[in-house]
């Protein structure tokens, strides 16, 4: 299942060229998992409710083109696993012409808030994910 959001390059994301900064994507990237989870029916703030935390463990991405001032971007996230402790996300962002501007992946771990240690996802999370996205768990 892959999951769209939508999001446009503000001028303070820019450069002097007009070129969206390469480091904005980490928090786009963000937004785009999190919305992800919330068109499953789950969201971050309910997990941090129940005690659990996502920490990025690894952040790989490779740009081809840039994004400009003021495109819209379209960032296709799809969530490939989760094994133990981790979640695993890939992403692909495209501009307005539908050109394909860089590709990512993140691993994130469930961690206990207070113990700071990694667990295992809630069963209800794993039950919803493999309903809707036949992810590998």
């Amino acid at each position: 299942m892959i999951f769209e959001t939508k999001l446009r390059v503000r001028y303070a994301e820019t450069d002097r060229m007009g070129y969206c900064y390469y480091g904005n994507f980490a928090a786009f990237f963000e937004v785009a998992r999190v919305e992800a989870l919330r068109e499953l029916g789950v969201t971050y703030k309910q997990l941090e409710d129940e005690g659990i935390i996502l920490p990025v463990l690894d952040y790989q991405i490779r740009y081809f083109k840039p994004a400009y001032y003021d495109e819209e971007l379209r960032i296709e996230t799809i969530i490939e696993k989760v094994k133990g402790a981790r979640i695993h996300f890939s992403y692909k962002t495209f501009n307005e012409r539908n050109d394909l501007l860089n590709q990512a992946t993140t691993t994130l771990v469930f961690v206990d808030f207070h113990s700071k240690k990694p667990i295992n996802p809630p069963k209800e999370l794993v039950e919803i994910l493999s309903r809707a996205t036949n992810i590998e768990s």
